[in-house]
């Protein structure tokens, strides 16, 4: 399997010499294509940073990043997002109040020159599963998952290879947390998508993603495997301490959504 993400001696640091946070201290990962990989820790060890620095919202301050094969350019170009999108934490945050739906996917499009915007927009509802009724409607009309399911289909819409996902569905109420893995689940089988997800659900991540990095303070602690994961095969005390404390974990794939 060839490695899509390739992310060697990460670091990403905050603030000045005098007071200097070490965000991201020497991570290092490889996802295949195709494969699903989960970033997981306890709040402030670092997870959503590397993503951050993935997409180039975060400096690097040390380390390497590889996308398919080739480093990426600082600043990220036109070319990275075309293969590369990412999906926010925050469904009511990461819509723009003012703007439709149609807005909203138009943008991107217009943005790397698409000339088949009209086809491209009507696609993308289709495949989230909203369709055209949505396409005029602002955010304030939808609901958190209506909103996360615009959110996919505008990541989506200019066809890339890789999503990063930070906790798409830690604010969507747990009925439709479901509807939304499934359906992330089911694009990544449909267009042979990479994915690279940081979740603090334990749930999630054994539901989502073939392995995962568990993180602590910024470094790397220790990879596990799905079925390491629901064996609670873990070797770090300190991963064994976040199996232990995850409340209402299951070691069950997550039931498919209605």
């Amino acid at each position: 399997m060839s490695a899509m993400v390739e992310i060697d001696g990460l670091s990403v640091t905050f603030g000045s010499a005098d007071d200097l946070v070490h965000a991201v201290r020497g991570v290092s990962l490889s996802v295949g294509r195709g494969e699903s990989f989960g970033l997981v820790g306890e709040s402030g060890s670092g997870k959503s940073t590397v993503l951050r620095a993935v997409c180039g919202l975060n400096e690097a301050a040390g380390g390497s990043i590889r996308i398919g094969g080739s480093p990426v350019a600082t600043p990220r170009d036109a070319g990275f997002y075309r293969q590369v999108q990412m999906v926010f934490q925050d469904p009511y945050a990461s819509l723009h109040p003012r703007h439709t739906v149609d807005r909203a996917l138009s943008e991107p499009l217009a943005i790397h020159r698409f000339d088949d915007a009209e086809a491209r927009i009507v696609r993308a509802l289709e495949d989230v599963g909203l369709g055209r009724g949505f396409r005029f409607r602002y955010p304030h009309q939808l609901s958190g998952g209506q909103r996360q399911r615009v959110a996919i289909a505008r990541a989506l819409i200019l066809e890339p290879e890789i999503l990063l996902l930070d906790e798409p569905t830690s604010a969507l109420d747990a009925s439709i947390q479901a509807e939304v893995l499934n359906l992330l689940d089911a694009l990544r089988a449909e267009r042979g998508l990479t994915y690279l997800m940081v979740s603090h659900d334990l749930a999630v991540v054994a539901h989502m993603c073939e392995r995962l990095l568990v993180m602590q303070h910024g470094r790397a602690v220790e990879e596990l495997s799905r079925a390491e994961l629901r064996a609670h095969r873990a070797q770090q005390p300190y991963t064994r301490d976040l199996l232990a404390a995850s409340e209402g974990y299951r070691p069950d794939p997550i039931p498919t959504g209605s």
